[in-house]
């Protein structure tokens, strides 16, 4: 049984020398082609590749994509009996109005709120926070932040109400 391993590492070793010493053997010459790699010798020649000096590459091919999809109908141009029935246009218009005032009203509800909650900058401490002023200050730079998104949501439904069209009716005002 001793015998058995001293006699098995030699042919271990043999072994693994003949491995290394083909896959030398068998890793052809590469050559570059600009972005193309070849191990083909003629094709290089007749392109007039560079070889490539150093360690082995590995090329993995990519995923073909498919072609860019041509426009879509809402982006092509319209003809004039592709148009929206001005009457329609204005109901739509009408209901985007009065969705907007609505969420405008909301918003103005959630800034006034954390307004408050914020007390210019000094609310009143709660609990722990008395023991624990770092907890108070994290507190506060959260409720101006909550005031800052409310302020930004209301000026942004003003910016959306600014867009829509006037009304016919009150375009004298």
């Amino acid at each position: 049984m001793s015998a058995l391993p001293f006699s098995f590492v030699p042919c271990l070793a043999a072994g693994a020398v003949a491995l290394c010493s083909l896959q030398v053997l068998a890793q052809e010459r590469i050559y570059r082609c600009g972005n193309e790699y070849t191990n083909n010798a003629q094709v290089a020649k007749s392109r007039n590749c560079s070889p490539m000096e150093g360690g082995n590459i590995t090329i993995v091919e990519g995923v073909k994509t498919a072609p860019a999809a041509r426009a879509t109908p809402a982006a092509a141009p319209r003809s004039g009996a592709d148009r929206v029935d001005p009457n329609a246009q204005r109901a739509r218009d009408s209901d985007a109005k009065v969705i907007l005032e609505a969420e405008l009203r909301k918003a103005e509800e959630r800034l006034a709120q954390a307004r408050k909650e914020y007390a210019n900058g000094e609310p009143e401490k709660q609990g722990i926070e008395s023991r624990n002023y770092q907890r108070y200050l994290d507190r506060v730079a959260e409720l101006k932040a909550a005031v800052a998104r409310a302020e930004s949501d209301v000026a942004g439904l003003q910016r959306e109400l600014g867009r829509l069209p006037a009304a016919p009716g009150n375009a004298a005002r």
